[in-house]
């Protein structure tokens, strides 16, 4: 689940990281009276959970009152990166003398954490590693020690472009997003920039956090408060426990298994067709789950046709085809339905869809080219 900035700066100021002063606003008349608040020039940021909003113009300066309003008006409402802007951060304009790079992230290879610093921020770290690999600092944490301050103070000597004053405020902005990262169950925990203003303060000018959705029964406060970007497909999914992508086609796709669903689409798309969806009933779905499934996919206006892959193992196939009935009869629009469906009580299953009218394959590739033509 991937925090908002305005979000993420709230958990860093609860933890003693410096942020901009500033307020979240959902108007042009809010983002107006927080610059008059803040009385010198300011940043009026979208907040959307996609990267990149800068370069496509969701970020933006004003240098007083009025001209923070009339950007604001043009901001809310509008699209960034495909994403609806429903508010902004207004946030005061730093005067930057340097800027740092932290984060926390795991490295599934490693099963670690991994704790990366640079002194040079404000850009992609990926281009830092290219052009100056020196300035980045690594450090794998092992779990069953954790990471201390030498360990922090060790990683980052290495740099030769930070004054040993730094080193001590930067290091413990370092070991406190290792603590944010392990309390939130975060994946990612990010400062980009980490701005060193021309005071000497180090303050947090962007922020990242994204929280392991299969934690998220441990902090129930971002549970229904960052769906804002689903489909409303998606939001109904989610309150559903379905795994539920809308994608830009015509032909529904259900399937149990992500690999299963991921080769699907892609043959999918090799065949020429445009899958309208992603949707993986999971490991043993019983009947209801199924009927539920179906139904969403069927109830997208763009769907023309249903492709359901099945694999049976756990999953059994004559449940799957009880659950596909029961959606096909409850339906008030008729949708054709292809299934490949092969596995554990296979027979029982093809027999259930076969007096309902609804065909089946035992191959995947004859099944995708049927539901093509249908």
């Amino acid at each position: 689940m991937k925090l908002f900035e305005f979000e993420a700066k709230e958990i860093l100021r609860k933890y003693g990281i410096a942020t901009p002063s500033g307020n979240i606003v959902t108007n042009s008349n809010q983002a107006e009276a927080v610059a008059k608040e803040i009385g010198k020039p300011v940043v009026i940021k979208t907040q959307i959970l996609v990267s990149g909003r800068g370069k496509a113009g969701g970020i933006i300066f004003a240098d007083d009152p009025a001209k923070a309003q009339k950007v604001a008006s043009k901001l809310i409402g509008s699209t960034i990166k495909d994403c609806l802007v429903r508010s902004l951060l207004v946030e005061e304009k730093l005067n930057i003398a340097q800027q740092f790079y932290a984060s926390v992230s795991i490295d599934r290879q490693a099963r670690k954490y991994v704790v990366l610093a640079s002194t040079e921020g404000g850009v992609d770290i990926e281009k830092t590693a290219l052009a100056f690999p020196q300035r980045i600092a690594r450090y794998w944490v092992d779990p069953a020690t954790g990471f201390s301050e030498h360990n922090v103070k060790s990683m980052i000597a290495k740099f030769d472009n930070i004054s040993k004053g730094d080193i001590a405020k930067f290091a413990a902005i370092i070991g406190t997003l290792y603590k944010v990262a392990t309390d939130y169950d975060a994946e990612v925990v990010e400062i980009n920039p980490l701005a060193k203003t021309d005071s000497g303060e180090f303050i947090a000018a962007d922020a990242r956090i994204i929280i392991d959705d299969n934690a998220l029964f441990r902090h129930p406060e971002f549970q229904e408060s960052l769906r804002v970007d689903d489909t409303p497909r998606e939001a109904e999914a989610r309150k559903q426990k379905l795994a539920y992508v809308d994608l830009a086609g015509d032909i529904g796709i259900i399937g149990n298994g992500a690999g299963l669903m991921m080769a699907t689409v892609d043959l999918v798309n090799l065949f020429g067709g445009r899958p309208a969806n992603f949707l993986d009933i999971g490991g043993g779905a019983q009947a209801e789950v199924i009927k539920r499934g179906v139904m969403l996919v069927m109830s997208k206006p763009e769907v023309k046709a249903v492709l359901i892959n099945i694999l049976g193992g756990i999953t059994r196939c004559d449940i799957v085809a009880q659950g596909i009935v029961a959606a096909s009869n409850e339906m008030p629009i008729k949708k054709p339905i292809a299934v490949r469906m092969i596995g554990t009580k296979e027979e029982e299953g093809i027999q259930i869809l076969r007096q309902a009218g609804i065909h089946s394959y035992s191959n995947m590739e004859e099944a995708i080219r049927e539901v093509l033509t249908l």
